[in-house]
């Protein structure tokens, strides 16, 4: 048996909706002259990467990516960064995923970047879920969906750079 697929966003809404997101980040930056936008691996990331092209697009701000490495089975282990402290130290920084689930990712993630002095620290996410383990909220995001402990969402992206996002 098949799990159904019933699709929240198409590729066409997830482009809208990260445009958005760029312009509502690029609001809030708009006297920075760089931003970090650190998306969590993998899907996060490819989410982050495509915020960031919005961005070099719309305004004149320098984006430095970092991918965040975290076992999103196990949490606590030792998160990584592609990129050292000391280029996000007293930056703009905008943690990224894809989809905001129980909220343990994030908020690992966003522990590991408190270790660090920041000038201002946002969270960004395509689907926000409105149960969650941890206190954590999404201050920009695409869509918010009330769902059950029994969906799940997934975020799919192809190679080339679509998404669709789906329940199941």
């Amino acid at each position: 048996m098949t799990e159904e697929k019933n699709i929240i966003l198409t590729s066409d809404q997830i482009l809208q909706k990260t445009k958005r997101i760029a312009y509502q980040i690029y609001e809030s930056n708009s006297s920075e002259e760089s931003i970090v936008i650190a998306g969590i691996a993998e899907n996060g990331y490819i989410f982050a990467s495509q915020i960031a092209k919005f961005l070099e697009e719309i305004s004149p701000l320098k984006i430095n990516m970092c991918k965040v490495i975290i076992n999103k089975k196990n949490p606590l282990q030792s998160i990584q960064t592609s990129i050292d402290s000391s280029e996000y130290q007293n930056k703009s920084l905008v943690l990224v995923d894809d989809v905001l689930n129980s909220g343990a990712t994030l908020i690992y993630g966003i522990k590991h970047f408190l270790d660090v002095p920041l000038k201002q620290f946002k969270t960004a996410v395509l689907v926000n879920r409105n149960h969650k383990k941890y206190p954590v909220k999404a201050d920009y995001k695409g869509v918010s969906l009330s769902t059950t402990l029994q969906e799940h969402v997934a975020v799919e992206f192809t190679e080339d750079g679509k998404a669709s996002a789906f329940l199941m």
